[in-house]
Formats: C-alpha cells, structure tokens, sequence
C-alpha cells in the first residue's frame, strides 16, 4: 500500500499551515416548546430570539479527526498554561491493588514476543523507575514503537480508582509502561496547539477502548445483543467477586469491548455467533441526513477491506456506522456516507467535501502504539492538516483533532462522575478553524459528545441522547472576530 502521506502531499500540495455553553434552559426548552415560543414572538410582532451558539453560525465544515490511543498527560503533560503532570499530586504515586505505594514503578513490560502470551520487562527501560511519571525519550525515539496497553471497559474504572487516579500501573497488562509520556514539543499536534485552541479537560466519553468510545462518537449510547453466547458475557476474578474481568457485554447485553458487527467488513476468522447484530439507535448521521446535512464518515483502507482484502492493520471496530441497519450491507445509506480516504483528499481537492465530515486514519497512520510509532501518526496528522488548510473548505472549517481513549495510559485528572458508561480518562483536543482562539488554553469540561453537541447546536439538530444534551459545545474556543490567514508552522 502506498504510503498515506505521500497521498496526501499529492492532494494538498507543498505548503504547511498548519462551552458550547452548557445548552441552558433556553435550548432544552426549545426542543419541547418550540411552537409556542415562536407563536408568543409573533404574536407580539418581536425580532426571533438569538440563539446561544450563534458564534457556530459561521462554521460551514465541521471535520473531526480521530486519531488513537494517548492520554493528555501521556503527550501534552508538559504543556504550558494546561493542567499538567505539574498539578499531579498525589496521582503521579501509583499504588497496589490494597492501596499501598509501591517503592519502585513496576518494570514497563514489552509486548510479548511472537507465539507468547505472557509479557517480559522491555529492556530499553531501567527496571526500577522511580513510582512517578517517566519520560519516554530518555530511552527511545519517537520513532519507535512502545507496548500496546489494556484499555478496557472494566480495567479503566478500576484504574480511576474512585477519581485517585492511581492505580493505573497496578491494573495495566504492562505495569510501569502506563506512566510513560512524551516530550511532543517539536511534534505537529503540539505547534497545533500553540497555534489554536488546546481543550485541557476533554474527556473521551466511555470507559474503555476504540469499539466503545466510536459509538459514542456517533450515537452517544452504548450497543446492545440480546441473547449473546454466554462466553461473551463480563464474569467476576475468580476469588474477587468485586471486580469483573473484561469480557465482550456487560452482564444485561450491552457492548463494552471490541466486538464484530454482523456487517461486512468483519474479520474472517469472527465466529457467526459473536457478530453483533444490526443496531438501530438513533445516530449523528441519521439525525444529519433527515434534515439535509451532507456527512460521510471517512476510513483509511476501507475500500480494501469492503473488497475483501483488508490491510494488515486495518480495523474493523473503528468503523462504528457499519454496526447500524441504516448503513448495512447494501443499503442506500452505506453506499452513500461510507468512503474511503482517497474519497476525502479528492474531495478536499475538488471542493465536495460534504458539510460534517469524519476522518479515521488507518492502522499504521493512526498512533496506536505497539503498531505504529508516534513520528508516523504525528507526519500524517501534519499532512492531513495542510490538505485541509490548502483546500477551499478551510475558510469556513472547524477541525477537531482527537484522540479516541487514553490507550491505557496514566492521566491525573479524574473525570466528571456522569453515569455508568463514563466519561473515561482526559485525551488530547485541538481545535483549529480560521476562527479558533489563537494560542489559548481552553479549561472548559468536554467530553467526545461535545463534538456532537456542536454538530447539533450547528445545525439545530435534536440531542441523541441525554449526554450529548448536556454536553458543552466547543463555541468556547471560538474566536468572536475570525481570521482566515492560516497559521504558518516552521
């Protein structure tokens, strides 16, 4: 396969430029009232009321890119004006499973080596840390590739650890590994940040991993299969009945971890029995298309994979709108929001890109660690944003780059208590527009269904579901007079 980033310098060309206000009463309000209040206003002959998010008026494109696996801490932890690895406190000291400090960070394991399950200490790194965060690039590059981390629907709570926030090391499958973090400062994401707005206090919306937190992204809810083998199912440790291991469903039938839809494309190897059935939720792009949005949801590799022949790292739990009937096999819909990337760059090129737009990089491009490296996802990220900056879109464009869930790795900030799905851990959050505030810190709390808040407070769209409805939208980063001079990077 041809490498992403030439594709996309072709399609973009040489250069680099690179709160929702808490939906208050009067919008809840509107969503019930709405025919009386407009009656009462002209009734009495007044001008219409303006709305809340009238700043998101200006916004044309609303591009969110979905980039994988990091925690803020894990790659924006030093940066300045946020809430840093410096605010840790007693966070930073992780403990045992009973509560006790350890004396030493447990030894980061590596991946385990090919044909093993078990997982050795990597030898890149000292075996006895201090119990503190480490820097990954005293012992290797960012062009090299760390372990993949557990990141799990149950696993993540009981890292939280009631909001302590210390007990990351003590439930990771690779121990130490949890507190490492980056020096990013000569990375894109981070000169992004310095140039628009960095959302310190974005929350990714679900405990857990990718499969869960795409289907927030989308539907704000979690999937259901009734009646899943029994296999299937989330079961106490044996002797710690307190605790669950992470299994595919929660004990009543919902979807928490990595599971297949019954849809193409699905691995080969899926057993029949475990597919997901079709769900029929009610989605962004549902919600868009009744009222004549244009949307598609972009993946690398997708068109491979719908053949037949998926890339090695293509994956398939990161193409959330292929678990609905509205997008299954053969349907109108799929046919029509279901592309690849190459139909992303074309249309950037061409000036089609449809009004909301989703961008899921593929495996090698995407910064999941263990098989990418974060130099690889950072120079794909670059170049994506200079086709999106180059192309006629960007006048009116807002990007929203960020990450799907923390991977398993270690952030200080605990997340708001809002029901039993989440939000999980703090991940990085860019937003870049012509009309972003430049070089500001937003402390605003978000969480991934402020993205749909702001999609739906765009367009004037009826919440999902009731996290969405409260969510802050992102017209806290917005700047009230725009700019369209792109920002030039060096």
């Amino acid at each position: 396969m041809a490498a992403a980033s030439s594709r996309i310098s072709t399609a973009a060309g040489r250069g680099w430029v690179g709160r929702r206000q808490r939906r208050g009463a009067s919008r809840r309000v509107g969503w019930f009232v709405r025919g009386a209040l407009i009656g009462l206003v002209l009734l009495l002959g007044s001008a219409p009321l303006a709305r809340a998010d009238e700043p998101l008026d200006r916004i044309g494109h609303i591009i969110v890119i979905y980039e994988e696996n990091h925690s803020f801490d894990n790659y924006l932890g030093s940066f300045p004006g946020a809430d840093g690895i410096a605010s840790a406190g007693a966070a930073a000291i992780q403990v045992d499973k009973q509560g006790q400090p350890y004396a030493t960070l447990p030894a980061p394991l590596a991946d385990p080596a090919p044909g093993q399950t078990t997982r050795e200490p990597d030898p890149r790194f000292p075996p006895d840390l201090p119990n503190a965060p480490f820097l990954f690039n005293d012992y290797l590059a960012p062009t090299q590739r760390t372990a993949s981390l557990i990141h799990a629907f149950y696993r993540q709570q009981y890292q939280i650890d009631g909001g302590k926030m210390d007990q990351f090391a003590a439930w990771s499958d690779g121990a130490g590994m949890t507190m490492g973090v980056w020096d990013m400062s000569n990375m894109p994401l981070y000169r992004l940040a310095q140039q628009y707005t960095l959302a310190d206090h974005f929350f990714h919306a679900a405990f857990g991993g990718s499969f869960l937190n795409h289907q927030w992204l989308i539907c704000a809810c979690t999937p259901v299969f009734p009646n899943a083998p029994a296999s299937m199912i989330s079961q106490p440790f044996p002797g710690d009945p307190d605790h669950l291991q992470d299994n595919n469903l929660t004990p009543d039938g919902y979807v928490v971890n990595t599971s297949f839809s019954v849809n193409t494309p699905h691995p080969a190897t899926a057993k029949p029995e475990t597919l997901v059935p079709n769900q029929t939720a009610p989605t962004i792009g549902d919600r868009l298309s009744a009222a004549g949005i244009t949307w598609a949801w972009y993946s690398g590799g997708w068109n491979d994979a719908i053949a037949g022949h998926p890339d090695p790292l293509f994956q398939f739990h990161h193409q959330p709108f292929a678990y609905y009937a509205t997008y299954a096999d053969g349907t109108p819909g799929r046919a029509a929001h279901l592309k690849d990337e190459a139909d992303f760059l074309v249309a950037l090129q061409d000036g089609t890109l449809p009004q909301v737009s989703f961008y899921k990089p593929l495996g090698e491009d995407n910064e999941h660690p263990s098989y990418t490296t974060v130099a690889r996802g950072q120079q794909h990220l670059a170049e994506l944003v200079q086709a999106i900056q180059a192309s006629p879109m960007w006048s009116d464009s807002l990007v929203i780059v960020t990450y799907d869930e923390n991977g398993g790795a270690w952030d200080h900030v605990a997340p708001p208590v809002v029901d039993r799905w989440g939000p999980g851990a703090r991940v990085p959050a860019v937003i870049i527009s012509p009309f972003a505030r430049r070089g500001f810190v937003d402390h605003t709390v978000y969480d991934t269904t402020s993205i749909l808040a702001t999609i739906e407070a765009r367009w004037q769209l009826a919440p999902l579901g009731s996290r969405d409805a409260a969510a802050a939208t992102l017209v806290n980063a917005l700047e009230p007079t725009p700019s369209v001079a792109p920002a030039q990077v060096p």
